[in-house]
């Protein structure tokens, strides 16, 4: 018949042996993550030169959608301006006290206005990596907060842990003293 004592030590070490399994798997999960996150962390630079592309792309697009556009214009203004010039001579010689058109003046305000919209193409570009940026930052603060709230929680759940250990040691403790100290209550033969 096992004593209490070799029953108490096969529990010490049962507990033991499990205490190592767990430590093990909580090992070998935090080495998945370790990896995990080094392959992340290799990638961050080929994203962000994708990003970078990508804005690249978005400028040298609208670039060329502006150069395209205004050549575009500058044929089409030079096809019609052979109908265009005599017509507006003659209404300005007719009408030059009231109104003045020029084909200049109005090719100059057709490059402003092409001018405005890759300028504003452009600035919305920026505002939209400003977006980005400041939402990366958000994120990264998020995390950080995340990150330290989690540490907490892990420190109260150890607590806890430790609380309930030491209460649970005691009533055993206060128990098995109690039952030493009782006599048993059944005749021994």
């Amino acid at each position: 018949m096992a004593t209490r004592k070799d029953a108490k030590e096969e529990l010490t070490t049962t507990q033991r042996e499990h205490q190592q399994a767990v430590n093990k798997a909580l090992d070998e999960t935090k080495d998945v993550i370790n990896v995990t996150t080094r392959e992340a962390t290799q990638e961050i630079p080929q994203y962000t030169r994708k990003l970078g592309d990508i804005q690249e792309q978005t400028i040298k697009t609208t670039r060329e959608i502006a150069d395209n556009y205004i050549e575009s214009q500058k044929e089409i203004i030079s096809i019609y301006q052979s109908v265009w010039t005599p017509f507006v001579e003659n209404a300005n010689s007719r009408f030059w006290y009231y109104i003045s058109i020029s084909p200049k003046g109005l090719a100059e305000t057709f490059g402003t206005v092409v001018s405005n919209f890759a300028d504003n193409v452009i600035a919305t570009t920026r505002l939209a990596n400003n977006v980005v940026s400041a939402n990366m930052e958000q994120s990264s603060i998020t995390l950080q907060r995340t990150k330290d709230n989690l540490k907490e929680f892990s420190r109260l759940g150890i607590n806890a842990a430790r609380t309930f250990h030491e209460a649970s040691n005691d009533v055993v403790t206060t128990m098995f003293s109690t039952v030493e100290t009782v006599p048993s209550s059944r005749p021994t033969r």
